[in-house]
């Protein structure tokens, strides 16, 4: 992944999980930096997603902290206090507002972050020499059994833009806003309140529509850094040169991400991509995508390779969303195996059968009521998922 200009990643051990690497990420931002933000539903959330979304209104950033080991979520004002001595610690280094700083935490719930802990990392991870993105990706990881990252780029205005972005995630994963921890950076040019809205609509598209296992994450952040730093005329709204294609390219960084996410799913095995069509709205569909993606019957089918269509019928049924048993049709790869409320003539599973046992497990359903459609993705359910899980604080 390219440097961006303008944004330097630092890392370095604070020490908040016994497993004997980084865990503290430190993302130096020049000044100029504006910032976009989703933040999870989960209404037990952490003080780090509150001060988040309160410092997102300023538009300006020019700090990200990410601790890894322990989410400081449901830790009520020992929680709240060690963020508010980490934003003033990183603000006082940096000579800036404590608006501008952004603090992310991931891991355990329930356990305070240790104030001695954040304040020494920060003294580390100060002194440290810049890194990779892959550093910076592979520590803030938990779960995670590999780095991801994504880039991307795009000409504005005769300029060429750059976007990278890293991202951990693996469980607890069923966002209504974003998904794990993610964060973009790009040397566009781009006004906060445009980047908020290009964030905003990528995010619908693609963190909105993943899951792993059908939890919402206390601590769910995506964020979006312009440090302006590639010299094109700022973008404001879609009216202007290059706006478009810095659109697509920001949505297409968060949708290679959103995609590695479910790839590394806990305990997954298997990539499964939903198409629902034929529904009564855009967002009709992507409901009943996300039932059936987050079917444990379903997902435990799919591991077993059993060509199990009819819990397909059984979680487009229990959407709650309009559907007609007569009406529906289902395909599983290229093979059709219903087809207006019943099984197709003379259905030979072999070729479905054949389809399971790979990797990347396409699965089509049409409503027959409407033109609206959605795409979600999500994973197999494995013993493996129920092993990590059952371990995890350990």
């Amino acid at each position: 992944m390219p440097s961006i200009a303008g944004a330097t990643p630092r890392i370095a051990r604070a020490g908040y999980k016994d497993w004997g690497r980084c865990d503290l990420t430190f993302v130096e931002l020049d000044e100029g930096t504006t910032v976009a933000g989703v933040t999870t539903q989960n209404i037990c959330c952490s003080s780090e997603v509150e001060l988040c979304r309160q410092n997102i209104k300023g538009g300006q950033a020019r700090a990200l902290i990410v601790n890894a080991g322990n989410s400081n979520a449901f830790t009520g004002r020992r929680g709240l206090e060690a963020v508010e001595a980490i934003t003033s610690k990183v603000a006082a280094h940096l000579g800036c507002a404590k608006s501008a700083v952004f603090v992310s935490s991931t891991g355990v719930i329930g356990v305070p972050l240790p104030k001695v802990k954040a304040e020494a990392g920060l003294d580390a991870v100060f002194q440290a020499p810049p890194c990779s993105w892959e550093d910076a990706t592979n520590t803030i990881g938990t779960t995670d059994t590999f780095a991801k990252g994504a880039v991307a780029s795009a000409m504005v205005d005769g300029v060429k833009v750059n976007l990278v972005g890293i991202i951990k995630g693996s469980g607890m994963i069923a966002p209504d806003m974003a998904t794990m921890l993610g964060y973009i950076f790009t040397d566009a040019a781009v006004e906060a309140p445009f980047l908020q809205q290009l964030l905003s609509a990528a995010n619908s598209d693609s963190f909105s529509c993943i899951t792993v296992d059908s939890d919402t994450s206390t601590s769910d952040t995506v964020l979006a850094f312009a440090t302006g730093k590639a010299g094109n005329a700022p973008l404001g709204s879609f009216a202007d040169a290059g706006a478009d294609a810095f659109a697509a390219a920001l949505r297409d960084v968060c949708l290679q991400l959103a995609h590695l996410v479910v790839r590394d799913g806990e305990g997954a095995q298997k990539f499964i991509a939903i198409h629902v069509s034929g529904a009564t709205s855009d967002e009709s569909a992507r409901r009943v995508g996300l039932a059936i993606a987050n079917s444990p019957l379903v997902k435990t089918a799919i591991a077993g390779e059993d060509a199990n269509w009819g819990r397909v019928v059984m979680a487009v049924g229990k959407a709650g969303e309009p559907a007609d048993r007569d009406l529906l049709s289902i395909r599983f790869g290229s093979t059709q195996v219903a087809r207006n409320g019943l099984p197709v003539d003379g259905y030979d599973e072999t070729p479905v059968a054949a389809h399971l046992k790979g990797q990347e497990i396409e699965i089509g359903v049409d409503l027959g009521l409407g033109t609206g459609k959605a795409s979600v993705w999500t994973c197999d359910l494995t013993h493996g998922y129920i092993s990590i899980n059952a371990d995890y604080r350990s």
